[in-house]
């Protein structure tokens, strides 16, 4: 008789593969650190933007705004390493009734396919499509195809200003997104987008950085979990140089001759990924790129995710707030 099947990768107790393959995902989750605050000042919905896969949205809008002027769109990429996580979860959802407040915008947050049930590029392919059906709404102004909630607030909507926002891993998909897309994204139009906010970006490469080597000790990451990201999102075999992954890898795409919108990248100063993404955004400056990094000391992967109402999510909002200005126009 064979032995019977035994765990290989264990991701936090929540996901785990097993050695003849099949995959199991524990669906009861402990989150009651994070309770959901809903004060009301943002409305919001569920549509589903892929029937085929049966991928969903959440649509937030400002209850009422302070201006009469159309509001920009934030097209936020959660992150979750591209295995965990859902525009569901009670920190993810509160990250986007904040966003949608602070910011007097609307926050469109897609899900998109898991690993390793769905390896890269599924989840990049799933950001496109979800900015396709962002783009329908914005060419056809629909009322909402039928749907009366979102044909209310259609016209509120500027499309002609759209930032994508991107978290962790969601913030890799954003750099492949404004690789893809170029300036402006002409490809979307109505749609236009103006820059990238990228939440410590999840690249990876076979050589460690020094933050990475260290192994700063964050509360919810280390370099084996990192990797155990990769194993179980890229292509089978391929290793954390692969262009999915490493921006800057062998096989990747000289960025030099590629125009890229500007990009304001943020990094706890005690996360592990800290100097990849510090190392992302001066490689884009010398290749003449608008990149602008900012490290909030002290801070781990995920500060403004987990703590959205926090002191220091005040002064991440605002940096956000400066730059969609400075990029509106």
């Amino acid at each position: 008789m064979g032995s019977l099947p035994h765990v290989v990768e264990d991701c936090y107790g929540l996901l785990q593969i097993f050695s003849d393959g099949s995959i199991h995902r524990h669906e009861k989750i402990d989150f009651s650190a994070f309770p959901v605050k809903d004060d009301g000042s943002v409305v919001y919905k569920d549509f589903c933007y892929d029937t085929l896969h049966d991928l969903r949205l959440r649509f937030y809008k400002p209850k009422s705004s302070a201006t009469a002027a159309k509001l920009p769109v934030i097209f936020y990429l959660r992150g979750g390493g591209f295995c965990l996580g859902s525009f569901a979860w009670p920190n993810i959802h509160n990250s986007c009734l904040r966003l949608s407040s602070a910011l007097q915008a609307v926050v469109v947050a897609p899900d998109y396919r898991l690993a390793p049930e769905h390896r890269l590029p599924a989840a990049m392919d799933d950001a496109v499509s979800a900015l396709k059906w962002l783009q329908d709404l914005g060419r056809s102004n629909p009322k909402g195809d039928g749907d009366v909630w979102l044909g209310g607030v259609v016209d509120c909507v500027d499309f002609d200003r759209v930032f994508v926002a991107g978290d962790s891993s969601g913030g890799n998909i954003a750099h492949h997104l404004a690789v893809q897309l170029g300036p402006g994204s002409p490809e979307l139009a109505p749609i236009k987008v103006r820059g990238y906010v990228m939440m410590a970006p999840f690249f990876g490469g076979k050589e460690r950085t020094r933050s990475e080597a260290e192994g700063l000790p964050e509360t919810f990451l280390n370099v084996d979990i990192l990797d155990m990201f990769w194993r179980m999102s890229l292509p089978i075999g391929k290793s954390a140089d692969h262009p999915y992954a490493n921006p800057f890898g062998p096989q990747s795409p000289n960025l030099e001759s590629i125009k890229l919108d500007p990009i304001l990248l943020i990094a706890g100063g005690d996360e592990i990924m800290k100097d990849r993404v510090e190392l992302y955004a001066k490689r884009l400056k010398e290749l003449g790129k608008m990149a602008q990094y900012v490290e909030f000391k002290g801070k781990q992967h995920g500060f403004f995710t987990n703590e959205p109402y926090s002191d220091v999510s005040d002064s991440f909002l605002k940096l956000i707030k400066d730059f969609m200005f400075e990029h509106s126009s």
